[in-house]
């Protein structure tokens, strides 16, 4: 089998949560172009149902949509059974469910930060320890963490203490699972983007002052677009990355570089 065969997802049953819209969208898409039949994983389940029809629309692969709290072990464990049954299995999955809450520490509430680390961490220990369990018993899979550059540094100007933490969390995670699971057939990466250009940034009002700020910094001289971190994501869910576990992928346009 040659290099692009071995990058096609045909065969292969996969979920991504926080899948309705930006990044999550965009590597559902992503996964569904190269063959994959995708469940679209989101709390607004009305974008999700969206979100599917037009992903199935485009690719003619079977996509469908879940609601989901990421946060809730029941419903975690609810939706991947769903996954298995509607889908016929479960080989790979996306944890890229997350928030963003910017606050300076000394005035981020205790619930704010509880929020934030329930969101971006926990229930990355949720989605990819359920999601595990089958993977383990069924012959292995590939499980893929959103992480973000902000777990290798500190942003500027916008303070975000919760927000670096829990990034940085998912790093420590997606390495302590790979190291338990190398023997048994499931493999755990994770990707950390740069400042990513989704609908949703770009239309934030309290970002558009600091977009500016980002683009002069940065060497490339702008944000990424989401379909920048499609291949990355379709390489580490397929049979291509058999030996690439425990990694975390920056996709920045070198920003932590210096």
């Amino acid at each position: 089998m040659g290099i692009i065969e071995k990058m096609r997802l045909d065969g292969k049953v996969g979920f991504v949560t926080g899948g309705a819209r930006g990044i999550g969208k965009c590597t559902a898409t992503a996964f569904a172009e190269a063959g994959a039949d995708v469940a679209i994983v989101d709390l607004d389940y009305e974008t999700a149902v969206v979100t599917a029809k037009e992903i199935a629309e485009a690719t003619g692969r079977k996509v469908i949509a879940i609601k989901c709290d990421v946060t809730d072990e029941a419903q975690v464990q609810a939706m991947v059974d769903e996954v298995v049954e509607k889908l016929g299995g479960l080989n790979f999955c996306h944890a890229n469910a997350g928030i963003a809450i910017n606050a300076p520490a000394e005035e981020m509430t205790y619930a704010q930060w509880k929020k934030i680390i329930d969101v971006n961490l926990n229930s990355v220990f949720l989605t990819d320890t359920i999601a595990g369990r089958y993977m383990l018993a069924h012959g292995g899979g590939s499980i893929i963490n959103t992480a973000s550059m902000s777990g290798h540094i500190v942003n500027v100007p916008q303070p975000q203490c919760g927000y670096n933490a829990s990034k940085a969390g998912v790093m420590q995670l997606t390495k302590s699972l790979a190291v338990e699971w190398a023997k048994k057939g499931v493999r755990v990466n994770s990707i950390s983007p740069g400042y990513i250009g989704t609908e949703l940034v770009l239309a934030a009002e309290h970002l558009k002052t600091l977009i500016p700020q980002w683009n002069a910094m940065a060497p490339m001289g702008r944000m990424g677009k989401p379909e920048e971190l499609q291949a990355v994501v379709v390489y580490l869910a397929g049979d291509a990355a058999s030996f690439t576990t425990g990694s975390d992928f920056l996709i920045d346009g070198a920003f932590t570089c210096f």
